[in-house]
């Protein structure tokens, strides 16, 4: 069963306050109460959890960040970024500190914020009250509250830049701060995750660490191995587009401390890809959580909350017999048109990731796939029909989203290895990924051969771009990767243009059918679509529907990023205005905005 993220009860409301006025008055009882919940595991363990409380409340992760943040990159988009509008303009590079999507008090900004209070005042309640050492429940909980509190500060970093850093609850005095330097949070975080490495257990070793909902060590480390690369990547400051120039954060530093923590999972055997990348998907639509496999943390929905699939699934046109989610849901986004085509037609991942049909509508309640469009497909990653629970609120699935997964830590060990001590090092992790998506016997030409042949660091670094492509389209991390290897306008561009060689049937998309042919299947609801693969223009019968597969258009292609934008100078998102405005005169956005 999943675990549940409630609000903390009566006795914890009082930490907890939205409201600033509220939490500055006298502290006498706030002090008595901290005392006695932070010495006690069972209270300690509520507070924690109201923590992740922010996660899910309507205008944060739930409704606004994960549905918006991470689109438009070389692999994904908003399958509607052509039409003109709040939400088009937060993915096409283009968001105004106005944005009527976020500029509320209750968005994703403000949340984060909330979830950093929580955290800080459990941190320092358990410090001063709880003697949380290594091995005991109260030591878990401050590793768990350490790396609920880098989650909120690593998506701050990523979607706003320079952010307000507090490491301590409010007060009077800190009331209103201005921004510091994310380098500053960059290394507070990556120490925290540090110590709190040494706090929680790995998965399964402890009854809290056996599911995907709560924190564990290999979890933490792998996460601490991606904020490393992250911090001394390339992106945008102030100043320019750049790597840090704090010492501490140099990629000698940053590179060696991701290779030893990805290292450290994997040596653990704590973790492990799942023997199938459908079965993988299938197990996560299932709200399967059980810890030691590839999923290693997910951000925990109730069942009433979270739109993971209500955003990212098939389309399902009407309620039907998958799901009472209600009308169009999914399909907010896709993989770009070209990527099914970038697949090697042997890779597993290829239809597992991309989907070019949609559910139409309902009769007697049940729905059948329709062929969908060149321009608009769908992550087949998220799927009501792979579910075992029927979905009946209106506005949530309530799945969970995946934060980091093994697959990842395998590819970070790569790149780290391949920087610093070469591509001989990083062809274990890269052919481990690749054996899992090739058949065993396509195995010596798609992974040994091919991985055999990397021999340069340069053509290394190329292949694992592609392979976290492959591996990762539709989980939102590519953008992050594109800024920290300096690829971003050059891989949205490069994208652009291969958008323009499929619409002609030009170039590496000479070979990709203008037609596609489709017919039902026994069941009388899938369809058999035959077109799809590169070459496949012979009519393959009377049986067969016959449907042009050529309606990408030039407005289409040139919304993946809006005309007159450089998208290597809007990174992140501009600060809304509502927090400016109630900011004292301390906030003020960066980067032209």
């Amino acid at each position: 069963m999943k675990h549940k993220i409630l609000i903390a009860g009566i006795i914890l409301a009082g930490l907890f306050t939205s409201c600033q006025d509220d939490y500055l008055d006298a502290p006498a009882k706030s002090t008595l109460d901290e005392s006695v919940i932070f010495s006690t595991a069972g209270l300690a363990a509520g507070a924690i959890d109201g923590i992740k409380v922010p996660f899910a409340e309507t205008n944060s992760y739930r409704g606004r960040f994960l549905p918006f943040y991470g689109l438009n990159t070389d692999v994904e988009w908003y399958n509607t970024s052509q039409t003109a509008g709040d939400a088009a303009d937060l993915c096409v590079y283009d968001a105004k500190a106005i944005n009527g999507q976020m500029n509320t008090t209750n968005n994703a900004w403000a949340m984060m914020y909330s979830g950093i209070e929580r955290a800080n005042i459990c941190i320092r309640g358990l410090r001063k009250y709880g003697d949380p050492r290594p091995g005991t429940d109260l030591g878990y909980l401050l590793g768990e509250a350490l790396t609920l509190r880098a989650i909120y500060y690593a998506d701050l970093i990523k979607a706003w830049g320079d952010v307000p850093a507090r490491f301590e609850p409010i007060s009077t005095e800190t009331l209103y701060i201005a921004k510091s330097s994310r380098d500053v949070v960059y290394k507070q975080i990556i120490a925290d995750l540090g110590e709190a490495s040494t706090l929680v257990p790995w998965p399964n070793e402890t009854a809290a660490t056996n599911s995907v909902e709560r924190i564990n060590k290999a979890f933490v480390k792998g996460f601490r191995a991606r904020l490393a690369l992250a911090a001394s990547g390339f992106q945008q400051y102030p100043d320019g587009i750049r790597r840090s120039t704090d010492p501490e954060l140099s990629v000698a530093n940053m590179y060696a401390l991701a290779l030893s923590e990805a290292r450290s999972v994997i040596s653990s055997g704590k973790a492990k890809l799942e023997s199938s990348f459908e079965t993988f998907w299938k197990k996560y639509n299932q709200e399967i959580t059980t810890a030691g496999g590839e999923s290693l943390w997910e951000l925990p929905f109730a069942d009433g909350r979270g739109r993971m699939l209500f955003s990212f699934a098939v389309r399902h046109t009407s309620i039907d017999q998958f799901q009472g989610n209600g009308a169009n849901r999914g399909g907010t986004a896709g993989p770009l048109p070209f990527v099914f085509y970038d697949y090697d037609r042997a890779d597993t991942r290829r239809d597992v990731t991309c989907v070019p049909y949609k559910y139409g509508t309902a009769v007697n309640n049940i729905a059948k796939q329709e062929l969908g469009a060149l321009n608009t497909w769908y992550f087949g990653k998220y799927r009501y029909e792979w579910m075992t629970r029927y979905v009946t609120s209106t506005n949530d699935d309530g799945v969970n989203k995946i934060y980091m997964r093994y697959a990842e830590v395998l590819l970070i060990a790569a790149e780290a290895a391949n920087e610093l001590e070469g591509p001989s090092s990083a062809m274990p992790y890269l052919k481990e990924i690749r054996r899992r998506a090739f058949a065993a016997a396509d195995q010596p030409v798609k992974v040994e051969n091919y991985v055999n042949a990397l021999t340069s660091k340069d053509a290394m670094f190329k292949a694992l771009v592609d392979e976290n492509k492959f591996e990762f389209t539709g989980e939102m991390e590519r953008k992050q990767a594109l800024i920290r290897w300096n690829l971003l306008k050059a891989k949205l561009d490069e994208a652009k243009q291969k958008m323009t060689n499929l619409a002609a049937h030009t170039g590496e998309y000479a070979d990709v059918p203008a037609t596609l042919y489709y017919k039902f299947k026994a069941d009388n609801v899938s369809l058999d679509i035959y077109g799809l693969n590169r070459g496949e223009t012979a009519n393959p019968g009377a049986d067969y529907t016959a449907v042009a597969w050529n309606n990408l258009i030039d407005t289409k292609i040139a919304s993946l990023y809006k005309a007159g934008v450089n998208p290597d100078n809007r990174q992140f998102w501009p600060i809304w205005q509502v927090f400016i405005d109630g900011s004292n005169g301390k906030l003020t956005n960066d980067y032209g905005y």
